[in-house]
């Protein structure tokens, strides 16, 4: 055993015993954050004009500071872009996260100095209860590649500019600086299929241990190394054991990741966003990921059924319940107030609190009142593809509400297959009877003779990278949505395929 590796084993079970602590105290520990946060923030335009002074509990909070999404607190991020200070939290930020928005262009999010170390110490400490659970450390002496965003950053009114994974990168540890991949050139590439190409050679003949990104751009690297050696990507890294992840549900791409590797290996979820890093996968046996309850976010939570009310209720920890779906809201040490992420969750232990994300508010389907969301497709498709061997390379579904004379409206899946199940009628049934068993308004609809049961629309190889990149969003943090209300993505697929 390396020294690097025993010093890691020994820092692991330190942290991992903070990590108890706080654990096994939530509500305090979200009540400490709370009260930090109002006292803190008393003094910015955002707390004086909220009544912060006032403000003792959460009924308080809930009373002075509406739900806002960024739009609705567009007018005091623009205050702090164009230079202000103390506006949503005191001073100025140290950096602005750049995302692409919905309806007004970019979206500028804020990292304080007092956020950003929480973005680090939350990733970093995933790895720790993995080695501390695990005991596996020897992954920490070999090559680790984190596949993300450019790390150059530009600057707007002396706050520098970026992409979150971009900013990340300046803070990877000293001790672990000889060991990242990429190099810092080929990280600054731009263009995705490029950079990618590059990763490929910079990696292909290194002790690669730990590989970590996004799966869909995960899989077109592991592609890519497969088509230039020939070979399966646990015979090209013989000591790879560790994939880390987020951003999307892995078990639709765990048996194609397997296939490409050659062997199962271990995982380690993640649930960043530019907002807050909220949780992690702290065990290997626990099903979804441990809530940040000490990192600087306070958590509301309103029902997904009821998020579009009047006045839907605000509840904190103290009061979710096992399997019902939430919209997640936080107020952070960047100056977040009721800010609503746009996630949905669904809580899977509550001692610990730990959740898994069950998709957006805005990405489900209900053109018919079905009310399906992200985490009832993908079980589908797990289910399908465990049953019938078949592996996807990515999928998205769509509702066909006018469908040609005569027939049924009906839910389309459009499927890129890595390997195509022998019977595809068998594998559509799986898949709408899993749906029926998840969601009772789906079924009442299929038994109704409302809708026919889904249909499969194939989408050829590399399909889904030809979206992505038509609308500039290939690689690095973008993710394809599971789902829509709408033909909008299903429009443009049909379009290709024609082709």
């Amino acid at each position: 055993m390396s020294l690097k590796s025993f010093a890691a084993k020994i820092f692991a079970k330190t942290i991992r015993k903070k990590i108890d602590s706080w654990a096994s105290n939530p509500i305090e520990a979200q009540q400490k954050i709370f009260d930090q946060l109002i006292s803190k923030a008393k003094i910015t335009n955002f707390g004086k004009d909220h009544n912060f002074g006032a403000i003792k509990t959460h009924a308080d909070f809930v009373q002075n500071v509406p739900v806002r999404d960024y739009e609705a607190l567009r007018n005091y991020v623009d205050k702090m872009v164009a230079g202000e200070e103390d506006i949503l939290w005191p001073g100025k930020p140290l950096y602005y996260a750049k995302t692409s928005g919905t309806t007004s262009g970019a979206k500028y999010i804020p990292i304080t100095k007092e956020s950003m170390p929480t973005h680090i110490e939350a990733a970093r400490n995933a790895i720790l209860c993995y080695i501390a659970e695990t005991g596996n450390a020897k992954f920490v002496d070999g090559k680790m590649i984190f596949l993300q965003g450019s790390p150059e950053l530009t600057e707007k009114n002396g706050v520098k500019l970026g992409r979150l994974s971009g900013i990340v990168a300046h803070y990877v540890p000293g001790y672990l600086q000889k060991n990242r991949m990429p190099s810092w050139e080929t990280n600054c590439i731009e263009d995705w299929e490029t950079k990618v190409d590059a990763i490929v050679e910079e990696t292909r003949d290194l002790n690669m241990t730990v590989i970590s990104g996004i799966p869909s751009w995960v899989q077109m690297y592991f592609e890519k190394l497969k088509r230039k050696t020939g070979k399966k990507v646990g015979d090209i890294f013989k000591n790879f054991d560790l994939f880390i992840y987020g951003g999307v549900n892995y078990e639709p791409y765990r048996s194609k990741f397997e296939n490409l590797i050659g062997r199962k290996v271990d995982s380690i979820e993640l649930y960043p966003a530019s907002e807050g890093f909220f949780a992690f996968q702290d065990s290997q046996k626990a099903k979804g990921m441990l809530l940040q309850l000490n990192s600087g976010i306070f958590y509301e939570f309103i029902k997904a059924e009821s998020f579009f009310d009047e006045d839907p209720k605000r509840i904190t920890i103290a009061e979710v319940e096992l399997g019902v779906n939430y919209v997640m809201i936080i107020s952070t040490t960047a100056g977040l107030w009721a800010y609503n992420v746009g996630d949905t969750i669904q809580f899977t232990s509550l001692k610990p609190y730990r959740v898994m994300v069950s998709g957006r508010i805005k990405h489900y389907i209900s053109a018919f009142g079905e009310h399906v969301i992200a985490k009832e497709v993908e079980e589908a498709m797990q289910v399908a593809s465990e049953k019938t061997g078949a592996r996807i390379n990515e999928f998205t579904v769509a509702p066909q509400v006018n469908p040609s004379a005569e027939e049924l409206p009906y839910h389309e899946w459009f499927i890129e297959f890595e390997k195509e199940p022998e019977n595809l009628s068998n594998f559509r049934n799986i898949l709408d009877k899993s749906l029926q068993q998840q969601n009772s308004y789906y079924f009442d609809l299929i038994e109704g003779n409302i809708l026919q049961p889904v249909k499969i629309t194939k989408v050829p190889k590399d399909g889904f990278q030809a979206y992505m990149k038509s609308i500039g969003k290939l690689g690095g943090q973008n993710k394809l949505p599971r789902l829509s209300n709408d033909r909008k993505i299903a429009d443009a697929l049909e379009a290709l395929i024609k082709k």
